[in-house]
């Protein structure tokens, strides 16, 4: 057989060779079935299985009692600087952010004419008891007009018990002729006139004494002025007092709005006193968190500028109503369709901070809490106990 003849038999018996060598090859074997495989993936599902316990014996045991929040802030209670008076500025005696000690001057408020009013007060004053001391003086001169207006008196009455005497005396004389009737009837004339005269000067002697009375009054009245004016010459000096303001407490100087020569109004915001000295924590929690929340319990803060600093703390008070009822506009949930939303509380905690960090942390900064509410952890089945019994009770 020529060459050519056996090419194409060998060509054709090459598929079948091809063939032939993938049935020989060895079939691939499943991963699962490598012994080290099955013992690593055992491995994994049993750390697996033991660290999901673990995780869920620690969150029944502890986790659960633990209540976080990142609604929660840095707080002081600043207080609002503002003058009690109007008037311009004369000169502010701090700068922004300054620290101040309780009592230390910020400012001054032009006061001239609040020194003029106590002036003016003080000189009323002095109108008053000189007036007072004048009509003392009328009653000691009244004293001897009351004097005279009673020896007037006693003249008077010797003088109508004398002529009463004669009258008496001539009376039988002249029943008998010893004596005309034209002198007794002289005589009963001269008694009446001392009767009168008697009369006058006990009116005297009444108007008198009344008169003092009326002096008196008039005392009290000048008195009454001159505690007028005491009440004004005291506000006055109260008001010149208040052109210079003083801080309530220790702090830092904080919105600084006003300028020496600005007229300054009562009650607007000058400025703000922030006691960075007496921190606190403001956290809002939801309402379905601080179900077994109570005072006294301890608290983890970790601030957002130190990351990975932790403070701790403790709840101080909770806020007698939710963040919305003090809202200025609050919700009123009968005048519309009716959403319900969960309710945030506004918890205080006090923070224990050291030098350093009280240095750092300001108010107004973002915070993380975590409260430890295990202490806790039987109220609520005794809260629901309580109830219970508290229901049977009212059903009987």
């Amino acid at each position: 057989m020529s060459e050519q003849d056996q090419r194409p038999s060998a060509l054709a018996d090459a598929p079948n060779d091809q063939s032939t060598q993938e049935d020989a090859a060895p079939a691939k074997k499943s991963p699962l079935k490598n012994p080290r495989v099955r013992i690593i993936l055992l491995l994994i599902v049993a750390a697996i299985l033991v660290f999901g316990g673990l995780w869920f014996a620690r969150y029944q045991t502890r986790g659960k009692y633990l209540q976080s929040t990142n609604d929660a802030y840095v707080q002081a209670d600043a207080v609002v600087v503002s003058s009690r008076i109007s008037g311009y500025v004369e000169r502010v005696l701090v700068v922004e952010n300054q620290r101040v000690k309780a009592g230390q001057p910020l400012l001054q408020i032009d006061a001239r004419d609040y020194r003029a009013q106590a002036e003016q007060a003080q000189a009323q004053i002095d109108v008053a008891a000189a007036n007072a001391e004048g009509v003392r003086a009328q009653i000691r001169e009244q004293g001897a007009a009351i004097d005279q207006a009673r020896a007037q008196l006693a003249a008077a009455q010797s003088a109508l018990t004398f002529a009463r005497s004669e009258v008496a005396r001539y009376t039988p004389l002249a029943a008998t002729g010893a004596e005309t009737r034209e002198r007794l009837s002289q005589l009963r004339d001269q008694a009446r006139q001392a009767e009168a005269q008697v009369a006058t000067a006990r009116a005297g002697l009444d108007a008198a004494q009344r008169r003092v009375g009326t002096l008196r009054t008039q005392i009290a009245q000048a008195q009454s002025q001159g505690r007028a004016a005491q009440a004004q010459l005291a506000a006055a000096n109260v008001n010149a007092t208040s052109s210079i303001l003083r801080a309530s407490r220790d702090g830092r100087v904080g919105d600084k709005t006003v300028q020496p020569g600005q007229l300054v109004q009562p009650g607007v915001r000058l400025m703000s006193i922030v006691p960075d000295q007496q921190l606190y924590v403001e956290a809002n929690f939801k309402e379905t968190q601080i179900g077994l929340m109570r005072v006294g319990q301890p608290v983890t803060v970790k601030v957002d500028a130190l990351d990975g600093v932790e403070i701790h703390g403790r709840i101080e008070s909770f806020s007698p109503g939710t963040g919305a009822q003090f809202s200025l506009l609050p919700p009123q949930n009968a005048t519309g369709n009716f959403t319900k939303i969960v309710q945030r509380i506004p918890v205080r905690i006090a923070i224990d901070l050291g030098p350093t960090a009280r240095k750092l942390i300001l108010p107004g900064m973002s915070v993380d809490v975590e409260v430890d509410t295990i202490a806790a952890k039987g109220q609520r089945e005794a809260i629901e106990r309580e109830q219970k019994a508290h229901n049977a009770a009212r059903r009987k």
